[in-house]
């Protein structure tokens, strides 16, 4: 991880009472021990129901937690055990925990959270990680056991997801309640007011089990687009954002701010879609289409170097096998393969089998250049050996319907996080519609063997399948960077980071705003 710091100025620190603007509204004007944080949008808040969500950490606490080194530790449980012969989890709750309205947090609303995650009537994003549990037991309203079908060694990191309150959600469709927008967890800090599109206001909760939080308010600001953050960091609307690798060099030297950048676990890829008769019919195609791809000109051009080439979705962690195909950059290979599967150039250059030409178009969300540029480069390398494909930035992105879409994962946590819900057959975050029997036995075997020693040569099969029979074509892992006022202190600079950065927040409760 590297750091660069400036001292901050007087001038700086008066400026410090941050000045929101929405268009036709009052100016909001914030103290000096505020947090504006520039945020990706969002249309619901329920870690229940959707994995993504950086907000999560501030607004809701699980039975367990990460520390700075990404171990689970105690969280709103105090202890558990598991007995081997029931395959029972027990868990100990801490004594007087609440809610951010108060009322008290219990095992009943443990059970409350898993079941309406095993719901399938709520199509849960992180259903895939529970579906091993047969019952939720309360012993009594600190005491809770997890039964499972079979072991399943990841259930201590996955119950780091926040708990909800039954209380305000029994008997709701929770997938539509109105909680989705006025959250109410026992986090470090709890929820305010959410101006659509603007703004998410948030404040210290003085009953964490942590302790009270030293900053009094945190403001996600809503500013998708990644170059535009950067702009607000420097005109004083943002203290604290994730921005580009190339808006960072404007920082680097730039005084009153601090520069971070973080190691991550998150990959960037070109997502098939399997549901396309393109991949369907010939599934060759990820594995040759791969060899095209200059992951080194990427990094090079579009991180500036804070990244490496990816060939796994568990390179980043001690579960990595090094000796998969790599798919190292072979455009002469990449053109071999394709004409050995059948493929010949028409008369335009472009790649035909059958009277179907190889064509496709690569999706972007928006507001993510990085992403965008990414796209744009692997189209070009694609282009180049005769490969007709284009990038598109739709307002909304069809999963099931596109061709394919530059996708991102990672998890620093437990090797089946990322892996058994984004690979295995119709699992809840499978975007692809990937389908591999293999791949499936693998997963199902490995998340029940409890030691590195069993776990990782079942990893190394799993990562040897899933590079003969690629679901993505890897491209690149991302360093996280950040800028924030250098005033800012407390961060934890060390940790490995998740998806989008998650995990800088892992101890906003010692994030301290000096005046």
């Amino acid at each position: 991880m590297k750091m660069k710091k400036t001292l901050i100025s007087v001038a700086l620190i008066i400026v410090l009472a941050f000045t929101l603007s929405s268009c036709g509204k009052a100016k909001t004007v914030y103290d000096g021990n505020t947090l504006v944080y520039g945020s990706g949008d969002y249309t619901a808040i329920n870690p229940a129901l959707y994995e993504h969500g950086e907000i999560n950490l501030l607004l809701f606490a699980g039975l367990t937690a990460h520390d700075e080194e990404n171990n689970v530790v105690p969280g709103l449980a105090e202890s558990w055990n598991f007995d081997e012969a029931t395959n029972t989890y027990s868990f100990t709750l801490r004594d007087g925990l609440t809610f951010h309205d108060g009322e008290a947090l219990t095992a009943e609303d443990v059970k409350f959270t898993l079941e309406a995650i095993m719901d399938p009537d709520n199509g849960s994003e992180n259903a895939s990680n529970f579906e091993d549990v047969v019952e939720v037991n309360v012993i009594d309203d600190t005491h809770v056991d997890i039964v499972l079908e079979a072991p399943n060694y990841a259930m201590p990191d996955y119950l780091t997801m926040g708990i909800l309150p039954e209380h305000l959600l029994a008997g709701e469709d929770i997938t539509t309640s109105e909680f989705n927008q006025a959250p109410v967890g026992a986090g470090p800090y709890k929820f305010v007011s959410w101006d659509v599109g603007q703004s998410i206001v948030m404040e210290k909760f003085e009953n964490y089990y942590q302790g009270i939080p030293k900053i009094n308010t945190v403001v996600f600001k809503i500013v998708e687009d990644t170059d535009a953050r950067a702009l607000q960091l420097e005109s004083g609307e943002l203290n604290f954002a994730q921005i580009t690798p190339k808006a960072s060099e404007s920082f680097a030297d730039k005084e009153g701010f601090t520069v971070y950048e973080m190691s991550t676990s998150d990959y960037r890829g070109i997502l098939y879609n399997f549901n396309n008769k393109l991949w369907q019919e010939n599934r060759e195609l990820p594995a040759i289409l791969s060899y095209a791809i200059d992951r080194q000109s990427i990094i090079d051009s579009v991180l500036l170097g804070h990244g490496q080439q990816a060939y796994s979705p568990l390179q980043a962690g001690p579960y990595n096998d090094e000796s998969v195909e790599k798919y190292s950059y072979d455009p002469d290979k990449a053109q071999q393969l394709l004409e050995e599967s059948g493929w010949s150039k028409n008369e335009d250059g472009v790649y035909e089998k059958n009277g179907q030409t190889l064509s496709f178009t690569i999706n972007c969300s928006q507001g993510d250049q990085v992403r965008i540029d990414m796209a744009n480069i692997c189209a070009q390398n694609l282009n180049d050996i005769g490969v007709d494909v284009t990038v598109e930035i739709p307002a909304e992105i069809d999963w099931a319907g596109q061709d394919a879409y530059l996708i991102g994962w990672g998890s620093p946590f437990d090797p089946d996080d990322h892996t058994y819900k984004v690979f295995g057959t119709d699992k809840g975050a499978n975007y692809s519609g990937y389908s591999n029997e293999a791949v499936d036995r693998l997963l199902t075997e490995a998340r029940a063997l409890e030691s590195y020693e069993q776990r990782k040569p079942i990893y190394d099969e799993f990562q040897q399948e899933l590079a003969k029979d690629p679901a993505y074509t890897f491209i690149a892992y991302i360093d996280a960077v950040y800028a924030g006022t250098s005033n800012i202190t407390g961060i934890t600079e060390n940790a490995v980071l998740g998806h989008h950065g998650v995990g800088i927040f892992n101890n906003i409760h010692e994030w301290e705003i000096a005046e």
